[in-house]
């Protein structure tokens, strides 16, 4: 089986894949001080939940934008599952996508490991939206390269300014409101955070079409994805996994060289 590792500046997801099968994910936070030790205890935990078992992992990959993990993590692979990961990013480590920018060692892991997911399920072109610490939009061509995109604040970071930023403003959870319209001020909040957030989306997206020249489909993934499911005709599908998906497709191109 393989361990897929997706490691965020905000959370830190672990899967476990058995060929084309999800066999389980879970999310913790990511912090640098985690040893590969206190991994193992945590992640024991909850294979055994699911009835796995680490001994049944014969390979890894790893997707970091978060360079302070990489070493606990690494070590947990080696260490603790008997198997040296594979590391987008890494020099020797085949894609199956071109990025077509002015900088291409700047875009981040895991954009390139969802612009290789979303064109194997979807096809292209197509947007990506990732609803994560920050909010990025991530262009795909027809061919499946990625041709660049757009990087907005994310949902919490927007909440957390305005709470830190203004003295009368509680921290508030992030919903879905039924009126635009707030009555008090969380629901004033919550309304101009997620509406506010759909108007993002919306008009980046149409801005995109438009300068792209052509139809494209949007893909909406990330920990927050599910939230918008439905508030918009904007987005197409909503794909949780799409992260994970991928790091099982960049393996096994891999893993077949």
């Amino acid at each position: 089986m393989l361990l897929a590792i997706n490691a965020n500046n905000t959370n830190t997801v672990f899967a476990i894949w058995d060929g084309m099968a999800l066999r389980g994910s879970w999310r913790t936070a990511t912090e640098a001080k985690r040893t590969a030790d206190e991994y193992v205890v945590w992640f024991d935990h909850l294979l055994s939940l699911e009835r796995l078992a680490r001994s049944d992992i014969d390979g890894a990959v790893i997707a970091s934008v978060v360079p302070e993990v990489n070493f606990n993590l690494l070590t947990l692979c080696r260490k603790y599952c008997n198997t040296t990961p594979l590391i987008v990013g890494d020099k020797s480590v085949v894609l199956g996508t071109k990025a077509l920018v002015d900088r291409p060692e700047e875009v981040g892991a895991d954009r390139l490991v969802n612009t290789v997911s979303a064109h194997d399920r979807y096809g292209g072109p197509l947007i990506v939206v990732d609803f994560g610490t920050a909010t990025t939009l991530d262009c795909v061509d027809h061919d499946g390269n990625y041709i660049g995109g757009v990087i907005a604040p994310g949902i919490n970071l927007s909440v957390a300014a305005l709470h830190m930023a203004a003295a009368k403003l509680p921290s508030v959870p992030i919903r879905r409101t039924d009126r635009v319209i707030g009555k008090d001020t969380v629901s004033c909040m919550q309304s101009g955070v997620f509406w506010g957030y759909i108007g993002l989306v919306e008009g980046l997206v149409r801005r995109i079409k438009e300068e792209f020249g052509g139809p494209m489909q949007t893909i909406a993934t990330g920990g927050l994805a599910p939230l918008f499911d439905g508030a918009t005709k904007t987005i197409d599908r909503v794909d949780p996994d799409l992260t994970l998906w991928g790091l099982r497709l960049i393996y096994t191109l891999n893993a077949s060289r």
